[in-house]
């Protein structure tokens, strides 16, 4: 009998220790940013640890919406995300700063932002949401489409019913424009959007092309509105079950998965509207002169903006060139 227990005891220990699934949900498909790099991390952290995680993949809503799955990453239930802004002002109203309008000049501008000092504050701030945030990514500007015509002035917002994100920076602008800003979950859109019941949305191109909203949609405004960052989300309960040799592996593929989503985005923001024009939108991309039209129109919001996320933090943004 002590032999056979013996034998047990060392099986036991020779055994390796079972895999750690990571499930890993996001709203868009798989060959979008999101899912590039959703997969870069997979490939960086199993080149460093190994067998130690195995991944599901959950894209094209496959866990739910945004909300519903940034509640999954807060209860441990869904262990990682890759999520916009949108939806996480609701859990971190502060990073609704990122999505003012017209407050980013560049890419390399609000690029600058997130990965320096400003953006590190920010992201120490989920923890206290429930939620540990990796680090920010990226969807690039946000423009309009719509099937009701070309936008190049205010007034042809008027009365535009237009899907936003559940945002409420985002819902006072286009308010501000005269438009009827409808919040709705990303995968209810194009259902929308086919039956008329929206006229348009708005979202950077990295999502219009690889979402193919070229098939429900005729009129595309080259705007820059906003610029769209996203967060790398992981559940607490699994950060905080991770060691520092693992931890250290965590972080490295977060940067590995930044780079790969940027990447992403810089060549879609060379070839994605040809390829739109291509696949039959018309395009119109606003001058400076138009675009300074839309600044003076939102000078109210502007207001209410300094008001609830400080002055000398957006001034801190337009001053970090």
């Amino acid at each position: 009998m002590k032999k056979l227990c013996a034998a047990a005891l060392m099986a036991a220990i020779a055994a390796p220790a079972a895999a750690e699934e990571i499930k890993i949900g996001y709203a868009l498909a798989e060959d979008s940013h999101y899912g590039v790099a959703a997969k870069a991390f997979e490939e960086s952290l199993t080149a460093a640890l190994g067998d130690q995680f195995t991944f599901r993949h959950f894209p094209s809503s496959g866990l739910g919406g945004e909300r519903e799955v940034v509640e999954g990453v807060q209860l441990g239930t869904i262990q990682m995300t890759i999520v916009s802004t949108g939806t996480l002002s609701n859990f971190v109203p502060e990073s609704g700063v990122f999505d003012v309008p017209f407050l980013f000049d560049s890419l390399d501008h609000a690029r600058k932002v997130l990965d320096g000092e400003i953006g590190q504050e920010m992201l120490a701030k989920f923890d206290d949401a429930g939620m540990h945030a990796l680090a920010w990514g990226e969807q690039g500007f946000r423009h309009i489409t719509n099937n009701r015509g070309p936008i190049a002035a205010p007034e042809d917002t008027e009365g535009l019913k237009i899907r936003t994100m559940e945002n409420p920076v985002h819902i006072t602008a286009f308010e501000a424009l005269g438009a009827a800003p409808t919040p709705m979950a990303w995968p209810e859109v194009i259902g929308a959007l086919q039956q008329g019941a929206i006229d348009g949305q708005e979202n950077p191109l990295s999502v219009i092309v690889s979402a193919k909203l070229s098939e429900v949609q005729t009129y595309l405004t080259l705007d820059g509105h906003v610029y769209s960052p996203a967060v790398i989300l992981i559940s607490p309960q699994l950060w905080g079950g991770l060691d520092d040799e693992q931890k250290a592996a965590f972080e490295t593929a977060t940067k590995d998965a930044v780079t790969a989503m940027r990447a992403y985005v810089d060549e879609v923001e060379t070839s994605g509207v040809a390829t739109l024009k291509e696949q039959g939108m018309e395009v119109n991309e606003l001058t400076a002169e138009q675009k300074a039209a839309f600044r003076d129109a939102l000078a109210d919001p502007y207001k209410q903006y300094e008001e609830q996320f400080g002055k000398e933090l957006m001034d801190r943004i337009r001053a970090s060139q």
